[in-house]
């Protein structure tokens, strides 16, 4: 395959300062906290070389070490405020890990741990798409429910009254008209280090789409957080199923 004898990295961010949910990355969902069940998916997937927590906070630092995840650096408080981008945050961790393992990265995986309900496998097939494809980075993404689709949405004006964000939306009679919208879901973004080092774009113009269709939660309030243990609570296996790659296992 494409990506033996390259080595493979993976950032878990979990960021101190939540202000929807505080302290969200160490919240519950099934029974897990939220970077521990992003860290046991990593451990289904012994092709990964290294697989490290970027954060700024010494609690969750711990709590990813206790489910596996490496902590070889601290996340400058720079970058733990909210407006700061992903992709800062990932080359950060990237240019760290390769001055401290000495190691050359070919790929990293960016998991974030608001998304509770991802699989092992789709962490698999997101980077199997990258490695295998013509592309600079892949992530997943699902698709979106036709009544939050740009024709469906509305604007509302300085008068109060009701706009079309989509002139065209005002002719829309049937879900059928409307064409697929698809958005981001937060369980798997993958990358290649030449083309990420070149734009510092984690989706660019050279992004593959690896689609999950089924139920996924991107946590970012209370009710979301709920309703992703409810989800994963009546699911008959809570820990994720192991899958490998074969030749590119790590020891």
């Amino acid at each position: 395959m494409a990506w033996h004898g390259d080595q493979v990295l993976a950032v878990v961010p979990a960021r101190g300062g939540s202000k929807g949910i505080p302290r969200k990355n160490l919240r519950e969902v099934g029974g897990l906290s939220l970077i521990g069940r992003a860290a046991l998916v990593i451990r289904q997937l012994g092709w990964i070389d290294h697989a490290v927590i970027s954060t700024d906070d010494e609690e969750m630092r711990e709590e990813g070490r206790r489910f596996g995840l490496e902590a070889p650096f601290a996340r400058p408080a720079a970058l733990a405020e909210d407006h700061i981008r992903g992709p800062d945050v990932l080359a950060h961790a990237w240019t760290e890990c390769e001055r401290i393992y000495g190691v050359r990265f070919e790929y990293a995986l960016y998991l974030e741990p608001t998304s509770p309900l991802r699989r092992p496998e789709d962490v698999e097939r997101t980077f199997r798409v990258l490695a295998e494809g013509p592309f600079d980075s892949a992530c997943t993404v699902s698709p979106s429910p036709g009544h939050f689709t740009p024709h469906k949405c509305l604007l509302i004006d300085e008068a109060g009254l009701v706009r079309f964000y989509l002139d065209e939306g005002r002719n829309i009679t049937a879900r059928q008209q409307i064409p697929p919208y698809y958005y981001r879901n937060g369980a798997a973004y993958a990358v290649k280090r030449a083309p990420f080092r070149q734009t510092g774009l984690v989706i660019g113009d050279r992004t593959a789409a690896v689609v999950i269709d089924r139920p996924l939660i991107n946590i970012d309030d209370l009710l979301e957080l709920e309703f992703a243990d409810w989800l994963l609570r009546r699911e008959s296996s809570v820990e994720p199923r192991k899958t490998d790659l074969g030749a590119h296992a790590s020891e």
